[in-house]
């Protein structure tokens, strides 16, 4: 058996196949016409390279309940395609059957087969070994504002009261960092206990509402949060799902920061595979001052939240997560030339740090986190 660091909590890209469970409420007497869209929907995700079979399942117990499961080869696929405007737009005819949903992402780690009804061996390989968490589920949202309002919703965003921080016996949230860069913005959560009920329970806070409203004027992208539909569709384009963590003891002095990556067209998955991998190569190593890494990717965007114990222009190959003449090199050629530079000079480097580093809005940690 492979021995994984016990620090890396989390990858998308360690190869291994994905199995995907998506439990769904439907509404009263929506059965038929959920699965005539579920019969259309289908074909259309056999067709989405990495994936390789589903099936969908209704209980014997309770008929308004359903689930649909599916494998792919491996995560980033899936990731690419759900994150899609293409799935937006392909599941939308789903929502009006729906009540309530929650979707589960597996590694798939063992499994049993019988070789006379399988002969053929799956796509795709197991996880190496089971990893050792910290507890912690990690998410982030991001959007832009209207150019020009950026100074009016970073006050907004900073001057919210905090919501209570437990939510059930096993749930609480634990931190809530907001950053800006441009008119970009970027909310990270940590959660102890489910993300679901988390999300859920800080979206119902009046404070939090207060703040959602405050903004929406000024959002590029239009929505209504009293409607589910809206909010449904915002929500799922403004996720950027944490695709790498690496965790450890943060002792005094460490700050966190935000780095939002120029990425070259289409090279966003290929960016957050490089990041990730950075910084597994120096996961075990007590004397990196990185203390903990989450890279957050959605199409092209990447973000990669850092826990340093040194300054964050210190050592920008670093902080940038690439170490190395080689490791430059393939980061050079994953962003945008007109904004990285050549990253040729130690100047072009401290340039491209400062240009990627956002502005930390507020960072809030619950009282025992």
């Amino acid at each position: 058996m492979t021995t994984l660091s016990e620090r890396i909590s989390q990858s998308a890209f360690d190869g291994s196949r994905l199995r995907v469970v998506l439990l769904l409420e439907l509404h009263d007497g929506a059965q038929q016409r959920f699965l005539e869209a579920y019969e259309h929907l289908r074909n259309q995700v056999a067709s989405v390279p990495g994936h390789i079979t589903d099936q969908l399942c209704q209980s014997i117990e309770n008929p308004s309940q359903w689930l649909i499961t599916s494998e792919w080869e491996s995560a980033p696929p899936f990731l690419a395609w759900v994150n899609s405007e293409e799935h937006v737009k392909m599941v939308q005819p789903l929502h009006s059957c729906v009540r309530d949903t929650r979707s589960l992402r597996f590694s798939v780690l063992r499994e049993t087969s019988n070789a006379t009804l399988a002969p053929d061996p799956p796509k795709g390989r197991l996880q190496a070994g089971p990893r050792v968490g910290d507890g912690v589920v990690r998410h982030a949202l991001t959007f832009t504002v209207k150019p020009g309002s950026e100074e009016k919703v970073a006050e907004i965003l900073a001057g919210y009261s905090s919501p209570e921080a437990r939510v059930d016996e096993v749930t609480r949230l634990r931190r809530t960092t907001l950053f800006m860069h441009g008119n970009r913005v970027v909310r990270a959560v940590e959660v102890q206990g489910d993300l679901v009920a988390a999300l859920r329970h800080i979206s119902r806070q009046p404070e939090v509402r207060a703040v959602e409203e405050a903004i929406n004027p000024y959002l590029e992208q239009d929505r209504d949060l009293s409607d589910p539909n809206s909010a449904r569709v915002f929500f799922t384009r403004a996720a950027l799902p944490a695709v790498h963590h690496v965790h450890g003891a943060a002792p005094e002095g460490v700050r966190r920061h935000a780095l939002l990556y120029p990425v070259r067209e289409g090279c966003g998955m290929a960016l957050a595979r490089m990041l990730a991998r950075q910084d597994e190569l120096t996961a075990d190593d007590p004397s990196c001052p990185v203390v903990g890494s989450t890279v957050f990717q959605r199409d092209d965007i990447v973000v990669r939240l850092i826990d340093l114990k040194i300054p964050l222009d210190t050592d920008p190959h670093l902080a940038l997560g690439a170490r190395g003449p080689r490791k430059t090199a393939v980061l050079r050629r994953l962003l945008d030339p007109e904004v990285a530079g050549g990253l040729s000079t130690d100047r072009e480097l401290a340039s491209l740090l400062a240009r990627s580093d956002m502005t930390l809005i507020t960072d809030r940690r619950a009282a025992d986190a």
